[in-house]
């Protein structure tokens, strides 16, 4: 089983056409499972709104959401010992780390440069 934890810049990327997003969206079909954080569909929508159009759910049917019951209080802090992120950037890798067993069996995908190195730090395939 291939698992890619989808960051937001990836899906919005796919979502709005821009440009390389045939390259995300072929790079993400790669996988057998999509995970991503609840702040995902957050940030997606308000990128909707932002534009002022309608969301289709159907975007997000698939992903495998991942809901910590507890706070990311030690993937936080090893996401920052790798290197600083903002806010939304360093939940997302938090979550990640989360769900993954093992960084170097999961694809952290993003747009982001800062995130894709910190996530590549920490064992991730980007």
């Amino acid at each position: 089983m291939t698992i890619a934890y989808a960051d937001t810049s990836a899906i919005v990327s796919v979502a709005f056409g821009e440009p390389g997003s045939l390259a995300v969206e072929q790079r993400l079909r790669e996988f057998s499972l999509i995970t991503s954080s609840h702040l995902l569909e957050a940030e997606l929508r308000a990128a909707y709104a932002r534009n002022n159009l309608r969301f289709d759910p159907k975007l997000i049917d698939g992903i495998l959401w991942i809901a910590p019951v507890r706070p990311l209080s030690p993937e936080i802090s090893a996401v920052l010992e790798a290197g600083y992120l903002r806010g939304a950037d360093l939940w997302h890798v938090a979550a990640a780390l989360h769900y993954a067993r093992d960084p170097r069996e999961m694809t952290f995908v993003t747009l982001d440069a800062r995130q894709r190195a910190v996530a590549a730090a920490l064992g991730f395939r980007v």
